[in-house]
């Protein structure tokens, strides 16, 4: 009697694990969700995550809401606010390689950029372009490379902020080039680029969407793809290969995450709708510098991420940067 009740017990208990079961694969968010991107509107950043807001809330069934939360080293306000969220899949994080340079700039960080968070989507990568001053006597990267190391210490180069993106590439510049020069820190790609177009420094590296205007204005000279490839928008610029410094790898990313212990059900159906929203979006992606991502899974975004760190963080602490 005892078996025949307990068999009965699990018969009828099928139905609701069945339930559960299915309710699990298809999660869906209930609510609109909260899209926080750590930096002020108008940026590469904040201009992609709407992209992807809008292009995956069809998918969804809710509107995915961007909001702003600026503020601290490498977007810290922002991130540190989703590390805390409810792990519900209402809330998620669009950041850039900032993400993984926090470490080098902030001694004591509120969060683990890597233990905090659970990946969900890399959302594509972003080039970086070398450019100079058109006034310098240089064409190629032959001819800066000459022009720098026959007056060490002479030369400077702009950075958007110490621990940005551009900041870092003109480190990895310097680095595998060998050069003597020292950063100028602006607040910003906009002051720093400016910076070259007046001449107060020799070059920059910017992302390839922002810097495309000013190349095309004649304003400031390219030099280099910071990356193996050339971009798409700018064709007639050669990549780090082609130019004679393979080693120059500088390419900024953006990427997606939840808070850690987010149930993976959620966090499948967050990657699936990012995911679907590419094709559509692919134009206007295109026309903000975007390429393809090249990491997918939670475990390959979850090692890329910690590589990625770990050589960012060596090239900015042995540029001299110190966490505060």
């Amino acid at each position: 009697m005892t078996t025949r009740r307990a068999a009965l017990a699990a018969m009828l208990a099928l139905p609701a694990v069945a339930r559960a079961q299915s309710s699990t694969r298809n999660w869906a968010p209930d609510r609109p969700v909260r899209v926080i991107v750590p930096f002020a509107p108008g940026g590469t950043t904040d201009l992609v995550a709407r992209v992807f807001a809008e292009a995956a809330a069809a998918t969804l069934g809710q509107p995915l809401v961007i909001e702003n939360r600026p503020g601290g080293a490498a977007g810290l306000v922002g991130t540190d606010a989703v590390a805390k969220a409810a792990p519900d899949g209402h809330t998620i994080l669009v950041h850039s390689n900032a993400h993984v340079i926090a470490p080098a700039l902030v001694s004591r960080l509120p969060y683990d950029p890597i233990g905090d968070f659970a990946p969900i989507a890399h959302l594509g990568r972003i080039p970086q372009v070398m450019v100079v001053n058109p006034r310098l006597p240089v064409q190629d990267m032959a001819g800066l490379l000459a022009m720098l190391r026959a007056s060490p210490g002479k030369y400077n180069f702009a950075s958007a902020g110490i621990g940005s993106a551009v900041h870092l590439a003109g480190e990895v510049f310097r680095a595998v080039a060998g050069v003597d020069m020292q950063p100028v820190h602006y607040r910003g790609g906009g002051p720093a680029m400016q910076a070259v177009i007046t001449g107060e420094v020799v070059y920059t590296i910017d992302p390839v969407a922002s810097a495309t205007s000013h190349i095309r204005a004649g304003t400031v000279r390219p030099i280099a793809i910071a990356g193996p490839e050339r971009a798409p928008s700018l064709p007639d610029v050669p990549s780090s290969a082609e130019a004679g410094l393979p080693a120059l790898r500088a390419e900024a990313w953006l990427m997606a995450l939840a808070p850690a212990r987010t149930p993976p059900a959620a966090v499948a159906a967050l990657q699936a709708a990012l995911a679907g929203a590419v094709q559509g979006a692919a134009p206007r992606l295109a026309a903000l510098g975007v390429q393809p991502a090249t990491v997918s899974g939670q475990a390959a975004l979850t090692a890329f991420l910690r590589e990625d760190m770990a050589r960012s963080v060596a090239v900015l602490r042995a540029a001299g940067v110190r966490p505060e």
